[in-house]
């Protein structure tokens, strides 16, 4: 008689802070049994802050599976953006309890639950030194279209503040509707351009400001949804024009002797090649551009290849 295999050893999971007041922290899953999520001193995982209830959520483990319940707290619990009742949970789902994101990661080993709430207890006392926002985090860990579909799940107010190595984006909220967006206090853009440009990068950090007392001569009406697939479809054309499309910080000029004849370019056509000519630089043509950045993008690709514009 064959003998069974041997039995795959139970895999270790855990919940990791990638914002918030706790960022940093981890805290163990059991392989069975469950721990209790809430405000109050006497539960499992303790996180002090107003949006969280007294008892938030519980999380079980049973057969290898893992589930979260919401406990009919007063400002929900999220799923990958989603309000949840009861959700089962795997490797990678992020979960939004009050101001922070966890993420369920697979880990080495168990810790213990005391050694856990001591380590969270250790973050946030570190926090407490300084300024504490109310959310903040590292975009590459959460990625803005996930991070902008929590917010508006949980109807989030504020400035959503994006940070790179180059750029400052910031994003307003209201009730986690995005009504306006602009990149390096540039207000002449329009919101629609600087929020999908905004959407365009992948490495930064972010932080949520409170909301600002501020008047917008145009905001913007499109869902947080439509915006999303909107800036997807964009960014996905982009990425199209490959190499052909110069950096944004790159310089351009028209080509002396210009040979192509003019007469053979769209109205619009000319309309960028003015602008390049007048401006020369691939971001300033984007700004000023009445058109998209998808569309004035795919432009300066065709001038470049068409002998009109050359990259210097």
């Amino acid at each position: 008689m064959t003998p069974p295999p041997p039995a795959r050893p139970t895999r270790s999971f855990a919940l990791r802070f990638i914002s918030g007041k706790y960022q940093g922290g981890e805290f163990p899953l059991p392989e069975d049994g469950e721990i209790v999520i809430g405000r109050s001193s006497e539960l499992d995982m303790v996180l002090v802050e107003d949006m969280v209830s007294r008892r938030h959520a519980k999380i079980t483990a049973t057969g290898g599976q893992i589930f979260i319940q919401d406990l009919g707290s007063t400002n929900g619990s999220f799923v990958n953006g989603e309000k949840i009742k009861r959700a089962r949970l795997s490797e990678g789902d992020r979960i939004l309890i009050g101001t922070s994101i966890i993420k369920m990661v697979a880990t080495e080993g168990p810790t213990s639950l005391r050694e856990a709430r001591a380590h969270l207890e250790d973050v946030a006392s570190g926090k407490r030194t300084s300024q504490v926002r109310t959310m903040t985090g590292s975009i590459s860990e959460v990625p803005l279209p996930d991070l902008l579909q929590l917010f508006a799940a949980s109807k989030k107010g504020g400035v959503l503040v994006v940070r790179t190595d180059r750029d400052v984006g910031k994003i307003f909220l209201d009730k986690g509707k995005v009504r306006y967006a602009a990149v390096n206090d540039n207000y002449d853009v329009s919101p629609e351009k600087s929020f999908y440009r905004i959407l365009t990068w992948s490495h930064g950090t972010f932080d949520m400001d409170p909301p600002e007392e501020r008047e917008f001569d145009h905001v913007i009406e499109m869902s947080t949804e439509a915006l999303l697939m909107e800036a997807m479809r964009q960014l996905d054309e982009i990425r199209r024009l490959g190499p052909d499309m110069p950096a944004m910080s790159a310089q351009m000029g028209l080509i002396v002797p210009l040979i192509p004849p003019l007469r053979e370019l769209s109205p619009d056509e000319l309309d960028v090649l003015q602008l390049a000519h007048n401006y020369g630089h691939v971001e300033s043509v984007l700004n000023k551009s009445l058109a998209s950045d998808l569309e004035t993008s795919g432009i300066l690709v065709k001038l470049i290849k068409s002998g009109y514009l050359e990259v210097r």
